[in-house]
């Protein structure tokens, strides 16, 4: 008799409790603890287990609570939407795992994270998970030592150089060739010839008539004549 009092309790237990104990494994965060530093991405993800759920509609929501005050929804998605997505956070379905991106983290993003279960096939009825903690950090300070890394520069960039590069190079060869050109000719001009005609001067002795004989008395006064001789010009003479 006691066998059977004590199998009628644990069944009525069952009964009762079955329902809540099964309910309160269906929904699950993790992982438990993120931490990240400013402007990164955290993502949490709740798997739900629901039983015969081929015809059941439901929601999925998110929930944000600091320093265990109040909840806070932050976001919501329902079964049949793949994505969606807000300013801050973006959310996905693979059923039965629901992931949450939040973007762009700040510091004011710590806190506590969870996800509940909204059966509208059952009124009233919330499944929640347990809470994840989110830590997000400042971003680190670049030491005055480090050199930022390069970054690689677009292909096109390296064809914009190297063309301005021929270019540029072209250019003063062109110059080069130019100038050398220019004093090559230079070098090669004649100077100009110039004429000059010279005029000398020189005193003209003229032979008197031997056979004719005067006498010196009738001699007449000794007569210098003069005269201009224009000879032929012989060589070129250059200025320098």
């Amino acid at each position: 008799g006691s066998m059977e009092v004590a199998l009628a309790g644990l069944c009525t237990v069952l009964l009762c409790c079955g329902p809540m104990l099964t309910c309160c494994h269906r929904v699950t965060i993790f992982p438990a603890v993120l931490t990240f530093h400013e402007g990164g991405i955290a993502t949490f993800s709740c798997n739900i287990s629901m039983e015969n759920d081929s015809g059941s509609e439901y929601s999925l929501n998110w929930y944000k609570e600091t320093n265990h005050s109040q909840a806070q929804k932050i976001a919501e998605i329902i079964k049949n939407n793949p994505m969606t997505k807000t300013e801050k956070y973006r959310l996905t379905n693979h059923t039965p795992v629901f992931n949450i991106e939040i973007l762009n983290l700040h510091q004011n993003d710590s806190g506590f994270y969870y996800c509940g279960l909204i059966a509208f096939f059952e009124p009233d009825k919330v499944m929640e998970s347990k809470r994840s903690q989110l830590m997000v950090t400042a971003a680190p300070e670049m030491n005055a030592t480090e050199e930022p890394d390069i970054e690689e520069s677009n292909p096109s960039d390296h064809i914009k150089a190297m063309f301005l590069g021929i270019l540029l190079m072209a250019g003063v060869i062109v110059l080069l060739i130019f100038g050398y050109l220019t004093i090559t000719y230079r070098r090669g001009e004649k100077p100009p010839v110039v004429s000059i005609s010279t005029v000398d001067y020189g005193v003209l002795e003229f032979q008197r008539d031997q056979h004719t004989q005067v006498p010196p008395e009738t001699w007449p006064v000794d007569q210098t004549e003069y005269a201009t001789i224009i000879f032929p010009e012989e060589k070129p003479v250059t200025l320098e």
